[in-house]
């Protein structure tokens, strides 16, 4: 019997008979996430556990042929994190979606990783209580891979990534074991912080099939600041002085280019024809978030912002805010698109997005830039006139130049999105040798097989 065979009697065994499939139709819409760029191979079968004890037996059998393993969530990820290997085995998740329990009185929910994100929001929020995590695909990304890629999202400048939310997991490791990690206190500094190290971790060290995230009280309404710029640059300026005043929940930045690809796509009332639009927001309560409002204001206008106002129309600001959350699908719907994510110093904000204006340029290629401003991460999405392979290798090269600015100023390669296949030769140059060096120790420790995930994540010497 081939190591093949074996897992998959192993799976049958495990498994209902239709959550294995191996036909190669089916396959195909699980060899690739939705990043563009990045290479995929073939796998034999794709797995549909539905419990912790389902995924301990497959991983069992894996670890004892020695056959590769694709953890996979949604497949919503954008750096190839969850594409397939040849003679891989995928092991979705998208079918464990409940949630186990909402703890009001110690504020945290427990759930299988398969749930979507604004899924699991909605549900919590019928406790009064509030999940805060809330990257820009909430409505099509899974828990587990928000907690395999440590997400973030809009609310990021306040309360923190999908990491600063985890207490606890529970995971299968490679050789099928099951841990359970972290605590259900709110504080808790017994050991390594091994839940930490697997949030981001892109699953090359074990399987999470349950996470306990740390809820809060549903926030009050939010006041919203609106501020146009004639130049990005000016606008980068404003986010500084921003940071330097006050910490705004949420404080989003839009370019020319992303703005007037969301009115060409879905019209939304965005100034398409400014430089720059910044959306700034403050959960304060009451007149302290008037107060706090007005402090952005000023940092805006003494920025040099052409217009600034504070929305008191709820419905505007949803609508904006919700613009905001199209700019991805409006630059898709223009062609072939390779979607960056860096992180910078605000000290360095106005810098960097002067410098990938200025790869738009030299490259010769369309670069929509938008992102969460207020912790300096910035998503340069690089459009392709779909067919043009010059283009195509342009956008490389441009994609690469700005995983080089990011590190030039003192930033980091990824913010929210995760190593995958495409990050992994700026990993590289973002570490030192030894560390380099532990990472993949920490890898050989725990995978000593090296099954699982493998090619992913690790740094590319």
């Amino acid at each position: 019997m081939s190591p093949e065979d074996a897992v998959l009697a192993a799976a049958g065994a495990a498994l209902d008979h239709g959550d294995i499939v191996t036909d190669r139709d089916i396959l195909e819409s699980y060899r690739f996430d939705r990043s563009m760029g990045s290479a995929a191979g073939q796998p034999f079968a794709v797995v549909f556990p539905r419990s912790t004890e389902q995924v301990s037996e497959v991983m069992r059998a894996c670890h004892e042929q020695r056959v590769p393993v694709v953890p996979r969530g949604a497949g919503s990820g954008l750096t190839g994190g969850s594409n397939a290997i040849d003679g891989s085995l995928v092991v979705c998740l998208e079918r464990m979606r409940d949630v186990l329990e909402v703890n009001v009185a110690n504020g945290y929910v427990e759930t299988q990783p398969g749930i979507f994100n604004t899924e699991l929001r909605d549900h919590v929020a019928g406790f009064g209580l509030w999940y805060a995590p809330d990257p820009a695909s909430k409505d099509f990304c899974s828990i587990g891979g928000n907690v395999n890629t440590n997400a973030g999202g809009l609310c990021c400048v306040k309360y923190g990534v999908t990491r600063d939310a985890v207490l606890g997991l529970e995971v299968v490791l490679p050789d099928g074991r099951i841990t359970r990690i972290g605590r259900r206190s709110i504080k808790g500094v017994a050991g390594y912080d091994l839940a930490a190290l697997m949030v981001g971790s892109e699953g090359t060290l074990g399987i999470v099939t349950m996470a306990r995230l740390r809820l809060r009280p549903l926030p009050p309404a939010a006041t919203t600041v609106v501020a146009v710029f004639d130049e990005m640059g000016v606008a980068g300026r404003a986010v500084e002085e921003i940071m330097r005043r006050t910490t705004p929940s949420i404080l989003e930045i839009l370019d020319r280019t992303t703005m007037q690809a969301v009115e060409q796509w879905r019209p939304s009332g965005l100034p398409a024809n400014a430089g720059a639009l910044l959306l700034a927001q403050t959960d304060l309560p009451g007149a302290a978030g008037a107060t706090d409002a007005d402090v952005i204001l000023r940092a805006c206008e003494e920025a040099g912002a052409t217009e600034a106002y504070r929305s008191e129309d709820q419905e505007q600001s949803e609508m904006l805010m919700g613009a905001r959350r199209m700019a991805i699908p409006a630059l898709e719907a223009l062609g072939d698109w390779l979607l960056d994510d860096v992180s910078v110093p605000r000290s360095r904000f106005a810098e960097s997005v002067q410098r990938i204006e200025e790869i738009s340029h030299l490259r010769e290629v369309m670069i929509g830039s938008f992102g969460h401003a207020g912790d300096g991460n910035l998503h340069p999405t690089i459009v392709i006139p779909r067919g043009d392979a010059d283009a195509a290798e342009r956008a490389m090269l441009a994609f690469d130049d700005i995983l080089k600015v990011a590190i030039e100023v003192g930033g980091s390669v990824t913010g929210e999105h995760g190593v995958g296949l495409l990050k992994r030769r700026a990993l590289a140059e973002e570490l030192d040798e030894p560390a380099r060096d532990l990472h993949f120790r920490i890898k050989d420790a725990i995978d000593p097989r090296g099954i699982l995930n493998p090619g992913k994540s690790l740094p590319r010497w």
